[in-house]
This record gives structure tokens, sequence and C-alpha cells, in this order.
């Protein structure tokens, strides 16, 4: 009789999900947690049955543009997959934007937004592209307290209702720069009607949202970003038609790909500013920290998809012999990629713990540096993690993983994206040193977030895990002190690694606090188990840097 590959299956999303069970408990008050959790239990089982069953039959359903209508007007319109016109939907009715703006949870809102958001997206063929700008957009509207734009944009924004609701764009990347947008071409002209935009925007995520935050440079503008303003801009007028904006072409993406990105001309575009005519890139920070915020949690829920693919797929896979799941090596490697995901969940959602307290006014003056240099490292940390779980992933199915109706080669493609947007690595890592620049206290707040939770653990193996963690961190200190007397070029070099390595620790020291939680209120010691090898997988990734680089990354000659 012929043998066939049982294919993989997912459990429940929520109930089958430990990890994030285990971090609720611990995280939420009782009530909170009472209140949430019949949600989480439906958006899970949405997330792991109909909406897992669309995604693989949706899989060669890309977004198609039509420039133009029958009758020869300019439209535009961008007809969208079936699965992402359902993402939207359960979007709106469930508050993935409005839970953080309701507030119905206090300072833990955000805890519950990103819950959500968690349990869907690895479902939604990142639909919570649009999701996350639309919230970083009704941020940055509060923020800079622009009232008549909040009068018309936010109670859209956060709606609940998919007839009434819109999404936001965030239109910063041109062909001069993709992280440098302070070298932009875009001009802001003010006319009789009001300003209007002139330029080429490249790459436009999202470009089916009715509005979006966008810079550009008004006359006498200063060079750089200085230069720049924010400018709020509707993608049609009030006639329907589009507002001066034309759409070039959809992009042709890696991964991503149901995610209508556009390359878009603005001629004459009607906009307003959103603050002042100055400080564009200054001004849309509040954006940023809420979309990385974002993409930290959307790796981990790719994360954790994969692992669970992979980890069922084991056990019905039998090679010479006996399953996968009971092969040592693959067992090694799987307790590897659960570390790090297990890590990677904390870290990101000590930044939206962190996020609801500003938002709801109880976060401490300590905890606010910490989140100003938390919100990079750990987008920069959870995206590199991703990626390198994903090609993981999709190595242990072998075969079946590199065949695309199996759904496991558009892990691996999304997942690429999440170290690229919002600020690639190397720009993350650059931000994280401006963030502590030399403010010594700046930097303690992060080590004492480290100390405290890394030395919370009375169990002996944990506590020498986290006596790694603190390590690390002052390995860091020492090198960022040393690399200041240096000079500009030698902190530039090793940035990347110094990030990483704050990134890490903080992670490893969050499990080991977590782990022993669990043992005490659980009785459950797999937390241990992945803070332990969480811990052997490297913390400290400082090196001291090395003169030779530079030769060895242009191959250029070199005398000995």
């Amino acid at each position: 009789m012929a043998f066939f590959q049982t294919p993989p299956a997912l459990g429940h999303g929520f109930d089958g999900d430990r990890v994030l069970r285990s971090y609720l408990a611990r995280t939420l008050p009782a009530d909170v947690l009472a209140a949430i959790t019949p949600e989480l239990r439906e958006l899970g089982a949405l997330a792991s049955g109909p909406l897992y069953e669309l995604q693989l039959q949706d899989r060669l359903t890309d977004p198609k543009l039509t420039t133009i209508d029958p009758w020869g007007r300019r439209v535009d319109q961008v007809e969208l997959s079936p699965l992402w016109r359902e993402a939207k939907r359960l979007a709106c009715e469930h508050g993935l934007v409005a839970a953080a703006y309701e507030r119905k949870h206090g300072e833990f809102s955000r805890v519950h937004q990103f819950a959500m958001v968690y349990l869907l997206e690895p479902s939604t063929d990142v639909y919570n592209c649009p999701l996350a700008m639309t919230d970083g957009a009704a941020k940055s509207l509060l923020v800079h307290k622009s009232a008549a734009l909040i009068e018309r944009a936010l109670p859209r924004l956060t709606s609940r209702d998919p007839a009434f609701a819109w999404t936001s764009g965030q239109w910063m990347t041109e062909r001069t720069g993709g992280s440098d947008v302070g070298i932009s071409e875009t001009l802001a002209r003010q006319t009789p009607e009001g300003w209007r935009l002139y330029g080429n925007k490249f790459y436009t995520s999202s470009v089916i949202s009715e509005m979006a935050l966008t810079l550009a440079r008004p006359p006498g503008g200063a060079p750089g970003g200085k230069g720049l303003a924010l400018f709020y801009v509707e993608r049609n007028d009030a006639t329907g038609a589009p507002n001066g904006i034309t759409v070039l072409r959809l992009k042709d993406k890696l991964g991503t790909r149901k995610v209508p990105t556009a390359e878009l001309e603005l001629d004459g575009a009607l906009a307003t500013p959103v603050v002042g005519l100055t400080d564009g890139v200054r001004n849309i920070t509040p954006m940023l920290n809420i979309t990385r915020t974002w993409n930290s949690v959307a790796a981990v829920g790719s994360m954790r998809r994969g692992i669970e693919l992979a980890r069922d797929y084991a056990k019905k896979r039998v090679q010479f012999g006996a399953a996968l799941a009971d092969k040592p090596l693959h067992i090694d490697t799987i307790a590897g990629e659960q570390a790090e995901f297990e890590a990677a969940l904390m870290l990101a959602f000590r930044g939206t713990e962190l996020l609801g307290r500003e938002e709801a006014g109880t976060i401490t003056p300590r905890e606010g540096e910490l989140l100003r240099v938390l919100t990079p490292v750990m987008k920069l940390t959870t995206g590199k993690q991703a990626v390198g779980c994903a090609s993981e992933m999709c190595e242990a199915f072998g075969g079946f993983g590199y065949m695309e109706d199996t759904g496991i080669p558009r892990i691996v493609r999304d997942a690429q994206v999440l170290s690229i947007w919002e600020g690639t690595t190397n720009v993350l890592s650059l931000d994280t040193l401006r963030a502590l620049g030399r403010q010594a206290e700046r930097f303690g707040a992060f080590e004492e977030e480290v100390r405290a939770a890394a030395t919370s653990a009375n169990d002996a193996a944990l506590a020498a895990a986290g006596k790694k963690a603190l390590e690390a961190v002052a390995h860091a200190r020492g090198w960022l002190l040393e690399a200041f007397g240096k000079g500009p070029d030698a902190l530039e070099a090793g940035a990347r690694r110094f990030a990483m390595t704050l990134g890490r620790a903080l992670a490893l020291a969050l499990l080991v606090r977590h782990a022993q939680w669990s043992i005490d209120h659980e009785r459950d010691g797999r937390a241990r188990a992945s803070a332990l090898r969480f811990a052997r997988n490297g913390v400290d990734r400082v090196g001291d840097g090395d003169a030779l680089d530079r030769a060895i990354a242009n191959d250029e000659p070199l005398a000995v």
C-alpha cells in the first residue's frame, strides 16, 4: 500500500499555548485575566481553525491593482485577498486597535491588545501591517494634540465597525533612501486650498489605507530631517476621486505578498501638517515606537506558528525506524528554537507592559527611561530571532518545508521582513546608542531591570543563568564606556553586537524570573528548561571589534 505523509496540524491557538497562558497568569490581575480569556480562547480557535484553513486555500491570491475603470477614469483600486477581507472584519470587531484606546483594563490594555494580535497574526497573512500603522497614527495624533485631525480621524482609526473604520499608511521611504528619510525629495507647497505634496514615495505599505502620515519639505526647510514636516493625507478627496495620488505599481516582493505595497506619485495631494513645519523625523517617532512594538509581537507569533507545526510534524514523520520527535538531534534543534521563542515572548510583552503603563499614567520615571531603550532593542532582537527560527523550522520539514503548497515557505519569506521594516537591525542598533547617549541613568535603568529579573530566582540553576545575563550587561557597559573614548567609528562598528547583547541579556533575565514563578505557582519546570537552554544558546555578543573588519567586509588589499 502506498505511503502518504500525514500533514501537520495546529492545536487550539490559545488553550494549547502554554507559554502565553502562563505569562498572562503571572502578569495580569485575576479579574482582568478572567475578563479577557473568553475572547482570547475564541480568537485562538479561529486562528488555528477556519483562518488557518482559509490561509492555505488563499495561498495564490495576491492583491490586484486596477488603475483605470472601463470608462477611462483613474481609480487605482486594489482588490484584496479573501483572507484580508475577513481579517479586517475580525480586527475591527475584536478591537485589535480599539482595545488600546478604550483602555477598559487600564494599564493592562496593551497586554490584552497584543495578546489578541499575537494569536491572530500568524493566520492573517500580515494584516498586522496596516493595523500597526493605524495604531501608530492614532498614537501620533494624540501625542501631538492635533485637535482637528483627532476629531476627523481618530474615531475611524479606533472604530469597531468595519464599515466605518479606517486604516492608516506610513509613507516615509523614497528612492533617495530607506532609513535615511532626512534626504526626502518630497516637497510641500502652500496653495489657496491648503498644503499640497509633490514627490515620489517608493515603498508605501498597505496602499489601501484611507489615510497616511508622511513627510515632506516645506519651502525654506533646512536640509535633513529637521527641515521636514509631518503631514496627514487622505487617499481620496471629498468626491471619492484620488487625492492627487497615483499608484504607479504594486511591488513584487519576496514575502508579505498579501500586503499591497505600492510606489506612489504625489502630484498636488492635499495634506495637513500634523504639528508645525519642522522636525518631521522626530515627530513621527510616536508612530515608530508603536509599529516597532507590533513588529516584535508579530515576530513572536511567527516563531510560535513555525515551532508548533514542526513539533506536530515531528510526531508524525518516521525516519530510520522512529518518529523525528524521538530523535535526539531533532529534539535538540527544536528545543533550541523553543527557548528562543519563550525568551522573545517575555521580551516583547515586557515592552507592551511598559507601553500600557505609560499610556495609563502609571509608569515611573525609571521605567520611562527603560522603555526608550527597550523599544529598539526588543524589535531588533526578536526580528533576528524570528528569521533564524523560520529557517530552522523550514529545514525541520525536509523537502516538504521547501514546497510552496505546504505553507511553510510563506512563513520563511514573511519572517525576512521583520528585521527590515520599521528599522533594520543596524539602524535600530544605532538608535539604541542614541537612546542611551551619554546618560548613565538610562543605561542604569536598563541594567536595573536586568538585575531585578536575573536575581529573582532561588533555584540554583536559574540563578546561574541569571548571572550570565548580568555578566553580559556588565560587559556591554564596559564596552560602551571604552568605545565612547575611541570615537564614533568604534561606537558604530560595535553597535549591533552591543544592542543584541542587551536584548538577549534582558530576555534571559525575564525568562529566569518567569521560570521561577512557574515553578512556584504552576509546579512546572518547562520554563526553567527553556531558560537554561537559552543561556546555553549564547547571550554576550559584544566582542571587542577588529580594525581588520573593513578589509574583510570590502575585500580590500591588506598588507601583512
